[in-house]
């Protein structure tokens, strides 16, 4: 009579990793698949976006001329732009048919011809919507959906860390470890299924822990203020520079003054947005993103204010790291943090994290069957004996 295997803790974690797997399967699948949508959002919606044509031409009109000529076609209240570096792509202006509008409207102008094309949603921002909701409330209520996802994220992250455990092989010699980082392409389909998810899930592994821990700051508020402890610094933290003058200023610039005077300050070429004066902040807030800066997604910020007074500079790197980090959280968990880069890496990863509980329940299957092949060949050897 054959002796019990001893519970080690190899098999202890090889429980977990499989039960939790089954278990949140469905929902990791759903998640990582809206997932490897979302990192390219932007690019989609820009496929399938109607934009205008622009040619160089001598001049540029004024950003006020801009202003006033979109006021004039009743577009409504005008509260900021973006001026792009490059010389032939339009200025995008936010308007609002109503003030109390949280987001508004986009408006794409010619600088030059001072033609101008709202931005309409189109098929892809409905679609991604709905990846959208899929990703961050499985299409359910916010308050059923988020936090369903918000533990199967913490599952996901378990299951990531006791799959690295696993992929380790019980003897650490280099023959052993090789297998673990390629795929038999040439072996059975089963062999090869198991390598999809082993090795594709080991290189994949250091991405999805970096989506998993960044991704429980929006369903847990506890934990992303816990992790804001953690690295000293507010997640999320949307202050803004708060500044009210009591004394109105004789002297008040214009929005094309303003501009220079940050572009003066802030010297150099980039992507620069202005957010106008308005009844709660009366001051103007730059911020320009740099061309030749590590990440499309750290900018400069100045405060301005109607008289052309500079009231506050913040660099970004001359923030501390901690704050840096704080401030990134989402393009780290979105992949945007070094552009199309880490947005392609992003991607893969995602794919990957959608393959492993289609692979994973394979492998179970396949363990199922074979165990039951065994029970009922020990069966035969009995009664014939």
């Amino acid at each position: 009579m054959s002796k019990k295997r001893a519970y080690s803790f190899r098999t202890f974690i090889n429980d977990i990793h499989l039960w939790m797997g089954i278990g949140s399967g469905i929902i990791i699948f759903l998640v990582c698949l809206s997932g490897t949508f979302l990192a390219f959002e932007h690019e989609i919606k820009e496929v399938f976006l109607e934009s205008i044509e622009v040619k160089e031409q001598a001049e540029r009109a004024s950003v006020q001329h801009l202003v006033e000529s979109l006021k004039a076609s009743n577009s409504g209240f005008v509260t900021g732009v973006t001026i792009p570096s490059a010389s032939n792509e339009p200025y995008k202006f936010l308007v609002k048919k109503d003030l109390k509008e949280r987001r508004g409207s986009k408006v794409l102008v010619n600088p030059y011809t001072s033609e101008a094309y709202k931005v309409e949603k189109s098929g892809a921002d409905a679609f991604l919507m709905v990846m959208f909701r899929l990703h961050r409330w499985l299409l359910l209520d916010i308050n059923i959906g988020r936090p369903i996802v918000g533990v199967a994220t913490i599952i996901f992250l378990i299951l990531s860390i006791s799959g690295l455990v696993l992929w380790f092989p019980k003897k650490m010699k280099w023959n052993q470890f090789k297998q673990g980082f390629k795929i038999k392409t040439k072996a059975n389909w089963k062999r090869i299924n198991h390598d999809l998810h082993n090795t594709l899930g080991f290189y994949s592994c250091i991405f999805i822990l970096i989506m998993a821990i960044t991704g429980l700051c929006w369903p847990f508020e506890g934990y992303k203020e816990g992790l804001g402890n953690l690295i000293g610094a507010k997640i999320f933290d949307r202050g803004s520079f708060e500044y009210h003058s009591e004394q109105v200023s004789e002297t008040l610039i214009s929005i094309d003054e303003a501009i220079a005077k940050a572009n003066e300050v802030l010297n150099y070429n980039g992507e620069l947005s202005v957010s106008f004066p308005d009844k709660r902040n009366n001051y103007y807030r730059f911020s320009k993103i740099a061309d030749a800066n590590w990440s499309p997604v750290t900018s400069d910020k100045l405060y301005l204010d109607t008289s052309g007074k500079v009231l506050n500079v913040e660099w970004f790197d001359d923030k501390p790291l901690n704050t840096k980090i704080a401030s990134l959280i989402r393009p780290i968990h979105t992949g945007e943090i070094y552009g199309t880069c880490s947005k392609i890496i992003y991607f893969l990863a995602c794919l990957i994290g959608t393959s492993l509980p289609v692979t994973g329940t394979i492998i179970w299957i396949n363990k199922l069957k074979k165990k039951n092949k065994k029970k009922k060949a020990n069966v035969v050897l009995r009664k014939s004996a």
